[in-house]
């Protein structure tokens, strides 16, 4: 599957992000936990050159923790780059971001001047949340649908801080080609540009190899499935989500599986590790 999905106002986006850089002395990027590289965007490190970077491990909380403190440490190995896993459970923790952000950028201690931040985020990473719980009012709009917000807006912070929100973009063209599977899977594309079947299915058959435990616990299965078609079968005659001929309706059993995986009640799954990830660049 190749998806390619980069609307107007991502294209907009873009522009507007390369422009304001050179004024900001810090950056925050909000990934998923549940897939780091994937929702990094790859478009962000050419524009941020040497400017300092927290990248915010976001949703850590649906996550598997072992590999979660992987990643952290992973991303950590970039000059300049603090990584720190958070919940939208964890309000304290998000607050205590802008003590950090004041520490990334020790040459501006006592400086009378806001330190500028600039807040990145692909859609529907839990970006606007997060800056609602730091300005600590609802200022930004939240939902669970992708690319909720669109424009660009400057709040000021405590700690006499400016944060310059930007709309969550994607890049261009998604690739490799699991990326834009894991991307579809976690909700950062819209429902209405892919194949729910064929996601599912990716998502199946990665479940099966890295969390077939939890596929037996949550589904009430003798054992995992050898494949993804068998545990669709499996799915189905649990759910009762059969058509006439005792063949299973893909398409419900795909909304139960992607929808289980996003709210976490499948369990804490991550859907890349590091290893995985070098060997798939190599």
């Amino acid at each position: 599957m190749a998806i390619n999905w980069f609307p107007g106002h991502m294209h907009k986006a873009r522009k507007e992000i390369r422009e304001a850089m050179p004024q900001v002395d810090l950056i925050i990027e909000v990934l998923d936990s549940r897939l780091p590289f994937s929702s990094e965007n790859p478009l962000v490190p050419g524009l941020r050159g040497d400017t300092p970077c927290i990248k915010i491990l976001n949703k850590s909380d649906l996550a598997d923790p072992a590999v979660t403190e992987a990643w952290v440490k992973t991303l950590e190995q970039d000059r300049g780059v603090k990584a720190i896993a958070l919940t939208q459970q964890q309000p304290d923790k998000i607050k205590n971001l802008l003590n950090v952000c004041r520490e990334m950028v020790p040459e501006r201690e006592g400086d009378l001047k806001p330190l500028r931040t600039m807040i990145l985020g692909i859609p529907n990473v839990g970006k606007s949340t997060l800056i609602n719980t730091l300005a600590n009012r609802n200022i930004a709009r939240t939902g669970n649908e992708p690319a909720v917000t669109k424009a660009q807006q400057r709040i000021r912070l405590a700690n006499n801080i400016v944060l310059h929100d930007t709309p969550g973009f994607l890049w261009p063209k998604l690739t490799p080609e699991a990326c834009g599977y894991r991307l579809a899977v976690s909700g950062a594309i819209k429902n209405t540009v892919i194949e729910l079947e064929d996601v599912a299915m990716f998502l199946a058959e990665y479940l099966l190899e890295a969390y077939p435990q939890l596929l037996v616990k949550r589904y009430n299965l003798d054992e995992a499935p050898q494949s993804g078609i068998e545990l669709f079968d499996a799915i189905g005659l649990r759910r009762g989500c059969m058509r006439r001929g005792g063949i299973a309706d893909t398409y419900k059993v795909a909304e139960i599986l992607i929808n289980e995986f996003r709210d976490g009640t499948l369990g804490n799954i991550t859907l890349e590790t590091p290893e995985m990830v070098t060997s798939q660049q190599a």
